[in-house]
């Protein structure tokens, strides 16, 4: 079983607003959205989120989100174990602030949160449309994070204390220097930092930050609109993922004694895995449509899972049957809930 405090996460703590509607596609054409994509709100989305309250009172649901706090709840689920995983991020004290709180805490994620007065906290517009979801995140007072929060002993202590690292690519977005120093102090001591490259559009509007994380990243996490993404910004000149997958796994790295692992995950076909000049695929197993009902969060809920494992020591192929066997979960419940106990095995 994995010890308290073993993984250790940076991300933009959100509260989900969400909403599983097919007449959803209204407000996504009234606030120019696509059907299946994640981007950072402008100021015409400002009042996306209390359209969505007062236009569906009995459907909308609050659920805790960001892309990392989801994953670190889908690994405490995982292992049954509390404080298995600490989480910086910084939120409002604030209703919405509370919830995020508690609801993590019950999960059994030990938050340490940063807290500001300058922004309310964050919030995630999460509309989903039959098996497509698109969000719209407003960071607010996640976009208040600051490396400060590194500085305070109790938290360096956390920090020191873990073993396994992960953020998201979002906060590339708000403290890329925080994020360099945690992969910094995993390369130093022998631990392990792995990312996600989270969003197209992190790919190419934040290249600069990303491509100095990378450099430090053991395990690298994307979807395949992200993979495509990442060829295309950096030239790659195929479209074929496995090839993508191959040349992220050959940039260039601090620790060569270690290679990069790069995990792409692609919905319902084959999970690609590039290691050391090496592709191998796992096929996903395929549930019916019928059973889908939000694909919300699956490649967080894979994550978690696949970090479950990792921090066990259990090998790759046991990391990816976790991942595929939360994201299944995920897209069968509304938003990003895990329901009762895990019955994995």
């Amino acid at each position: 079983m994995a010890q308290e405090g073993i993984l250790l996460a940076y991300g933009n703590p959100l509260l989900d607003i969400s909403v599983n509607d097919d007449s959803c596609v209204k407000l996504l054409k009234k606030y120019d959205l696509e059907a299946n994509n994640a981007i950072l709100a402008e100021e015409k989305h400002v009042p996306l989120y209390k359209e969505l309250v007062d236009t569906y009172p009995d459907k909308v649901e609050y659920i805790p989100g960001g892309a990392t706090l989801n994953a670190v709840r889908a690994t405490q689920w995982i292992l049954q174990k509390p404080k298995v995983t600490t989480y910086f991020g910084c939120i409002s004290h604030d209703k919405f602030g509370e919830i995020i709180t508690k609801k993590s805490e019950a999960a059994g994620v030990n938050v340490k949160f940063q807290f500001t007065d300058k922004q309310p906290t964050g919030t995630c517009g999460v509309i989903c449309t039959g098996s497509n979801r698109s969000l719209i995140a407003n960071l607010a007072a996640a976009n208040c994070f600051t490396e400060d929060h590194l500085d305070e002993p109790s938290n360096w202590k956390l920090v020191e204390k873990a073993q396994f690292f992960y953020t998201a690519g979002f906060p590339l977005t708000v403290s890329p220097t925080s994020m360099l120093r945690l992969a910094k102090h995993a390369k130093e001591t022998g631990k392990t930092y792995c990312m996600n490259l989270s969003a197209p559009f992190l790919c190419s509007v934040f290249k600069e930050p990303m491509m100095k994380v990378i450099p430090y990243v053991d395990y690298l996490f994307c979807n395949e609109s992200e993979a495509d993404e990442f060829g295309k910004v950096h030239e790659y000149n195929t479209t074929d993922r496995k090839e993508i997958a191959l040349k992220m796994a050959a940039l260039p790295k601090e620790d060569a004694s270690r290679p990069r692992t790069v995990i792409i995950t692609q919905g319902a076909e084959p999970v690609i895995i590039a290691k050391d000049g090496k592709v191998t695929e796992y096929p996903v197993k395929l549930l019916p449509d019928s059973s889908i009902v939000d694909t919300n969060g699956a490649g967080d809920g894979f994550v978690g899972g696949f970090l479950a494992m990792l921090i066990q020591g259990k090998p790759i192929g046991e990391c990816i049957k976790c991942g595929m066997y939360i994201g299944n979960i995920i897209v069968q419940q509304p938003g990003f809930t895990l329901p009762g106990k895990p019955d994995y095995s």
